[in-house]
């Protein structure tokens, strides 16, 4: 098993532009930073339950999903936000459960998938669903079924890959929980635990390493997917130790719950970062946009951290700087993406039940040069 450079940090609240410090390393010595970079943060709309899942179309409006079953699109000509579709009778939000991932169809962007924990027969389960966007949502499908479900730990991010040499061969991503159950993420049989990679129809993809959906296994409770060069990295949530980066490789095992963080053999994946006390990783996103000093950096929201963390990640896959950003400013943060016009945006999520939400809040915020 491939071997990694190794960062563990430790978070304390230092600010709004402060860093996490670093608590031990392997190879170089990480930099962390506080250096003010100058933005501004606006918000794109307000009054959303529980923000999970975002995606942009190609019009520019913006679709995003709310735990409890509803989806909304906030128009790109003015900003107004309106339900578009209300799921709340097949979707049983429990606990970190309900409507949580969405994606749009990279060569027909009329269809949309997301990640749903409902009641079956044998209690909860989770399943990615896809639908008919111009009929409002309409349900077309039901393309993944059987992902074991829990009141915790259902991972729920869903996200398609670059595209090959034709758009045809971009696949799902799908990451899922262990379902409170960490056994579970060590059985090969087992979807949970997992990061899954799906053909567009559900199917598992012809090149994963097992010959099932299968892609990597180990897995906690992932919840963010983002790709640099083609090369997939994720966050993890750890238990109160150990929340992790990890750059996922077809057929890697990443411990859970036989191992957190970096090890001493070579059975099982290191992550490239990690963090404790946990922070509580929300999503995964690359910059590209117009700050120049964060381009190329990988941001997520934290929501026990309630911070924006920034990750400069060098050539090597090394992390080698750091820094927390919006430091309790607006409570927990969750999903972070980049938008059509390259700047980025963080939803909220003050309204799980575990934050202590605004009169406004949940909200989608964008983050824009000075």
């Amino acid at each position: 098993m491939e071997r990694r450079a190794y960062l563990r940090s430790v978070t304390a609240a230092v600010g709004a532009v402060g860093a996490a410090g670093c608590l031990r390393t392997a190879g170089d010595q990480p930099t962390t930073t506080t250096e003010r970079t100058r933005f501004r943060t606006e918000t794109v709309t307000m009054e959303l339950e529980v923000p999970w899942g975002a995606a942009f179309a190609p019009d520019g409006d913006l679709y995003l999903t709310e735990r409890p079953g509803r989806i909304q699109r906030v128009a790109a000509e003015n900003g107004r936000k309106e339900q578009v579709a209300d799921l709340t009778d097949v979707v049983a939000a429990r606990g970190e459960g309900g409507l949580l991932g969405l994606a749009l169809h990279p060569a027909d962007p009329d269809l949309a998938y997301t990640y749903q924990t409902y009641e079956g027969d044998d209690g909860l389960a989770n399943r990615v669903v896809r639908h008919r966007v111009s009929e409002d949502f309409a349900r077309e499908s039901v393309v993944r079924d059987g992902i074991p479900a829990s009141s915790i730990h259902d991972g729920g991010r869903i996200a398609f890959g670059p595209a090959g040499s034709s758009p045809s061969d971009r696949a799902l991503y799908v990451t899922t929980g262990d379902a409170s159950r960490g056994s579970l993420a060590q059985d090969r049989s087992s979807p949970a635990g997992k990061v899954l990679r799906l053909t567009p129809e559900g199917e598992p993809h012809p090149d994963n390493p097992f010959g099932t959906a299968v892609f990597t296994l180990g897995h906690r409770n992932p919840q963010g997917l983002a790709w640099r060069d083609g090369t997939l990295f994720s966050t993890e949530h750890g238990p109160d130790t150990d929340d992790e980066i990890n750059v996922l490789r077809a057929g890697s095992n990443y411990g859970w719950p036989e191992a957190m963080g970096p090890t001493d053999g070579d059975r099982f994946a290191d992550p490239i970062a990690a963090y404790t006390p946990t922070i509580a990783p929300g999503s995964a996103t690359f910059y590209d946009g117009p700050i120049e000093s964060w381009r190329g950096d990988f941001f997520f929201g934290t929501l026990a951290g309630t911070h924006l963390h920034r990750v400069r990640i060098d050539e090597n896959d090394r992390v080698v700087e750091q820094q927390r950003l919006l430091d309790g400013k607006y409570g927990r943060l969750r999903t972070v993406f980049t938008g059509p016009d390259d700047h980025l945006y963080v939803t909220t999520s003050n309204r799980d039940g575990r934050g202590t939400p605004a009169p406004q809040d949940d909200r989608v915020l964008r983050i824009q040069p000075v």
